[in-house]
């Protein structure tokens, strides 16, 4: 099978799945780069389907886009990523997801507790938090951020 070396931008839109204005808007944020042909038309190498593709699925993992943007400035432009530079990202999101997963755990540890309790108000609950001592550690949702009621016990 003889592939064209080039995608159209509507071709590279079909093959992932994505509308033409947000191939150009990854393009405007530099994941892909078009090369002009003739007509000064949009042309994109093959391997910006992966680079589409990988951003779609982390996108859908909870990455930001600022995160997907790091990861695939690692990759090499104007050629298709080898497996060793795949399994590198990979590698590296493992560890950002394990620690979104556990995130998600204890929220959904918190929420169980939360709900049995009644209250859902950390700063009244008599449960978790009496009398808001978890707000000595700082700002935020300190539970979800690692702390737990035993280390505001008096």
């Amino acid at each position: 099978m003889n592939l064209p070396p080039s995608l159209s931008i509507g071709e590279l839109a079909r093959r992932t799945g994505l509308s033409v204005s947000a191939v150009r808007y990854y393009e405007a944020r530099g994941l892909v780069t078009a090369m002009r042909g003739a007509g000064n038309q949009r042309r994109f190498l093959r391997a910006d389907i992966r680079r589409l593709s990988f951003a779609l699925i982390a996108q859908k993992l909870g990455l930001t886009l600022g995160e997907i943007e790091a990861e695939l400035a690692t990759l090499p432009r104007g050629q298709a990523p080898t497996g060793a530079e795949w399994r590198a990202i990979a590698e590296r999101m493992r560890g950002v997801l394990a620690a979104r997963i556990a995130m998600l755990e204890a929220t959904r540890d918190l929420l169980d507790g939360c709900i049995g309790c009644g209250c859902l108000s950390l700063d009244r609950c008599a449960l978790y938090n009496p009398g808001d001592r978890a707000a000595r550690a700082g700002a935020g949702p300190r539970f979800l951020l690692g702390n737990r009621a035993s280390d505001f016990e008096k």
